[in-house]
């Protein structure tokens, strides 16, 4: 299956992370955080159930019925750092867990370990027969992520014992859904987007048609009993699993969040596939609507998507409470993977700046930085006491849902194929990383070597070699905290609104490149080896305002520099911190403490300290707040 775009991601295989803050992410999530994820899923029973289930002894069946696709996750995290650097012992585990799934799959194709173990009379969401309750089960769901892995891992390895357990599964499903066979839809979606990656790896469009049928299914089938976050029973209508109005007619983020953009990707996906059909615009357009909606109304300073615990979705239009904030880590990647997408779709450099708030703030949060703890939910505010991770007010080794480790697990060594982007004659540099790159442009191979102290600050060198000389465009992103703007729309503000002046040279040449429509600084030259662009980024100290319709932070300011949103603690500034006023930005200063968890560069004004909120709640339980009274407003 072709892709429509003219835009490519260059992959992770080609980035290599060098140096900062990011290297290190990704070595620990390849030490630490994968490896724990496979040893929590041997110890909780997860990959046991395979084992129950190619025995088809109910007896060795342990947990929730969605439990496989952690371990199918886990595995893709597996996949994203062989990619990076085999591993012979990591690959042979992952063979043997291989060995393990394949056994547990029916003849026909079939794989959800609770039902073929015999245990799905014990849970009410499995149903009493194959597919009789797809609102909330999970047979599609666990084998969307099933069909990721297998093409991570084949992609990674050459090898495809994992492909042909996802084949087997997609080609029963396809045989088994359809307009002149079985119509429904999944509670749960994201076989959606393991169907279109299915299909791009191996070429078989029936599996992109069945993304489509399962897409242009939802709001049709009448069914209004979508079940809730738990599986317990439904809620009021089918907005939470967005089955409340065709696709192509939605205009609202609604219901769980997670399972929204998971829709929205899958959504884009076929506007960016060349086979999408006639009306593969169509669906462009909508997936823009629901951008909007979700940028212009329900996004949380930090990245964070879904306001309401009791769905773990989105409320109403501008219903942003910070302490209750729920911001699921897995809603935040699920938002980092679609605004790629999108920027695929459209060139524009809005994509990326959500993208990049949701990346070092509300998705960096959610794991600590040993790797070995989470948050599942990522509120903006915190007293210290109550429980708003399943009932802790810290970071927790695993959940009884642990989709949130595993799909960090899956993420974290991916960072790299988010640095840059190819189009025929142009290369976009959309995040400044370190790190070097080679990517294809013009007919020509070129190699970029990225140095910088980003986030801590904002000069970056870009040094590209070339074999013979390539006449190229190169567009830097200008990151929208740049241009005076925190996100694309109106929903927050700097109160000095200025954007900053940027300093660009090419071999020490001070040069004044545009600024394109899309957001980037449009450099066009004959590139050679040893040519060096430098970008200077000013990274002063600001307040944000949120639009008055927020009412949860009307009369408060929160603090920002760069990239990075600022919180403040109990552990530095002492007693209740949400009773604390902020003070001018002026008066605030960064200072580095290389002392503190992750090296960071805090801010202070003398007497108060935030840290970023991406390192909060690594000293223990504590208060914290990010957005605070302003001493303006009193």
């Amino acid at each position: 299956m072709k892709q429509r775009a003219s835009i490519h991601t260059v992959p992770a295989t080609e980035v290599a992370l060098k140096t900062g803050m990011w290297a290190t992410r990704a070595a620990v999530n390849a030490d630490r955080t994968v490896p724990y994820c496979l040893s929590r899923c041997e110890d909780t029973g997860r990959l046991r159930n395979f084992d129950a289930a190619a025995a088809r002894d109910r007896s060795l069946f342990e947990g929730l019925h969605f439990n496989d696709s952690d371990v199918f996750k886990t595995l893709e995290g597996v996949a994203t750092v062989l990619a990076q650097k085999r591993d012979p012992d990591l690959e042979r585990q992952a063979d043997e867990l291989i060995a393990r799934i394949a056994a547990a799959q029916e003849p026909d194709g079939y794989l959800y370990t609770i039902r073929t173990s015999g245990a799905h009379g014990e849970s009410d969401s499995a149903g009493p027969e194959r597919w009789s309750n797809l609102r909330q089960g999970h047979e599609l769901y666990n084998v969307g992520h099933l069909y990721e892995a297998a093409v991570a891992y084949a992609d990674a390895t050459g090898k495809d014992n994992l492909l042909a357990v996802a084949t087997k599964s997609a080609d029963f499903v396809a045989d088994t859904f359809g307009p002149d066979a079985l119509v429904g839809v999944p509670g749960h979606e994201e076989i959606e987007i393991g169907l279109m990656r299915l299909a791009r790896k191996t070429g078989r469009s029936r599996y992109a048609e069945l993304a489509r049928f399962f897409l242009d299914a939802r709001g049709r089938a009448g069914s209004a009993d979508a079940g809730g976050p738990d599986g317990s029973g439904p809620t009021d209508n089918a907005a939470y699993a967005q089955d409340h109005l065709p696709v192509l007619e939605q205009t609202e983020a609604v219901g769980h969040a997670v399972r929204a953009v998971y829709l929205y990707i899958a959504m884009t996906d076929t506007a960016l596939a060349a086979d999408g059909g006639s009306d593969a615009d169509e669906y462009a357009a909508a997936v823009l609507r629901l951008w909007h909606d979700v940028v212009g109304r329900k996004l949380y300073l930090t990245g964070g998507i879904g306001a309401r615990p009791e769905i773990e979705g989105f409320g109403e239009p501008y219903e942003l409470p910070n302490d209750s904030a729920y911001a699921e880590t897995c809603a935040s990647i699920a938002l980092v993977l679609w605004a790629r997408r999108l920027f695929l779709l459209t060139g524009s450099a809005d994509h990326y700046d959500v993208l990049e708030r949701t990346l070092y703030n509300g998705l960096l949060a959610g794991v600590a930085l040993g790797g070995a703890d989470f948050f599942y939910a990522n509120p903006l505010e915190a007293d210290g006491v109550t429980g708003f991770n399943i009932g802790s007010a810290e970071r927790q080794p695993w959940f009884e849902c642990s989709c949130c480790p595993t799909n960090v697990a899956r993420f974290m060594s991916t960072v790299g194929s988010y640095v840059c982007a190819t189009s025929e004659d142009c290369v976009y540099v959309n995040l400044y990383i370190p790190s070097e790159a080679t990517v294809a442009v013009a007919g020509a191979e070129l190699q970029l070597s990225l140095a910088t102290e980003y986030p801590w600050n904002g000069r970056v060198s870009l040094t590209v070699q070339a074999q013979t000389p390539v006449r190229a465009t190169v567009r830097l992103r200008l990151p929208g905290w740049a241009r005076g703007r925190p996100v694309p729309s109106d929903l927050y503000r700097y109160r000095d609104a200025n954007a900053d002046h940027i300093e660009v040279a090419v071999n020490r040449d001070a040069v004044t490149p545009p600024v394109t429509d899309a957001g980037y600084l449009e450099i066009t030259r004959e590139w050679r080896s040893g040519d060096v662009v430098t970008l200077g980024l000013p990274m002063p100290v600001r307040f944000v305002e949120a639009d008055d319709r927020v009412e949860a932070d009307r009369g408060k300011v929160a603090l920002e520099r760069g990239p990075l949103v600022y919180c403040l603690e109990q552990a530095d500034n002492g007693g209740d911190v949400r009773d604390l006023t902020l003070t001018a930005p002026a008066e605030w200063q960064p200072e580095p403490r290389p002392d503190l968890p992750g090296g960071i560069t805090v801010l202070t004004n003398g007497e108060l300290t935030a840290v970023p909120y991406f390192a909060w709640g690594h000293r223990g339980a504590g208060s914290m707040a990010v957005w605070l009274r302003d001493a303006a407003s009193r």
